[in-house]
């Protein structure tokens, strides 16, 4: 796959070292179709009807900026990823809150910027494969100064600790600023409670188990795709649990 791309930025040096970065990129590769120095321009060609998949947009710009421009994407079906690419770090929350891809500081690496690339791909190939106008649901998480978005669909598991959730992947942990009463209430379907502090994807559960922890000999546990650690079931969350089991037959 070869991306049909824009690259947005006002200073000519800019683009042409993206070009050039483009250009030693592969798997998926980039043709870059237009350019543009001014974010108003930038929006007439995203507004022509030409193929596009991706914009490389730069934030600060005379006039009409890069936030600006992504804003007016919003809610299009038709809009293609955006990557920001700025020396700026400090709009990376704003940029994904606007659902860009990604997120690149000047000056850029070819090996970050195919990165970017990939996700641009899969953000594409993805939205292919919901439903038209179902948007793919995402958590923000937000790291050390850097932001990323989630899809809910891979989050295995959510568990109550101290003043924050941990948001468990079958590929990492993260911390996430929430409360796991909300995504009860907001998502009974793909979630179900297994404990005062822990609400489980129930499309990932795979078997229930006798555990013991230590202080309960009798206790029980989930096993849960893709994780080696298992989840515990209090008495109390039990018999719903194993209800979700067998929904999930």
């Amino acid at each position: 796959m070869t991306l049909k791309t824009l690259i947005v930025d006002d200073e000519a040096l800019a683009r042409s070292r993206l070009r050039t970065l483009l250009g030693d990129c592969h798997a998926p590769g980039a043709d870059v179709v237009a350019e543009a120095a001014q974010g108003s321009d930038a929006v007439l060609h995203l507004n022509s009807g030409a193929p596009l998949d991706l914009v490389l947009l730069d934030i600060h710009m005379p006039g009409m900026d890069g936030i600006e421009v992504a804003r007016t994407l919003r809610g299009r079906p038709d809009a293609p990823a955006v990557v920001f690419v700025t020396a700026h770090a400090s709009h990376a929350v704003t940029a994904f809150e606007l659902d860009a891809v990604d997120y690149l500081t000047k000056p850029v690496r070819v090996e970050r910027l195919q990165q970017a690339l990939q996700k641009a791909q899969r953000f594409l190939k993805d939205r292919r494969a919901l439903q038209p106008n179902t948007p793919q649901e995402s958590l923000l998480i937000q790291d050390r100064g850097r932001a990323e978005r989630v899809p809910l669909a891979e989050v295995l598991y959510l568990k109550s600790e101290y003043k924050y959730l941990t948001v468990r992947t079958a590929t990492r942990s993260h911390i996430f600023d929430g409360a796991l009463s909300d995504f009860e209430e907001r998502y009974p379907t793909r979630f179900v409670r297994v404990h005062r502090n822990a609400l489980v994807a129930r499309a990932a559960i795979r078997a229930l188990e006798k555990h013991d922890d230590g202080e309960d000999a009798e206790g029980w546990a989930l096993r849960l795709e893709g994780i080696p650690e298992p989840v515990v079931v209090s008495r109390r969350q039990l018999p719903g649990v194993r209800e979700a089991m067998k929904e999930g037959r």
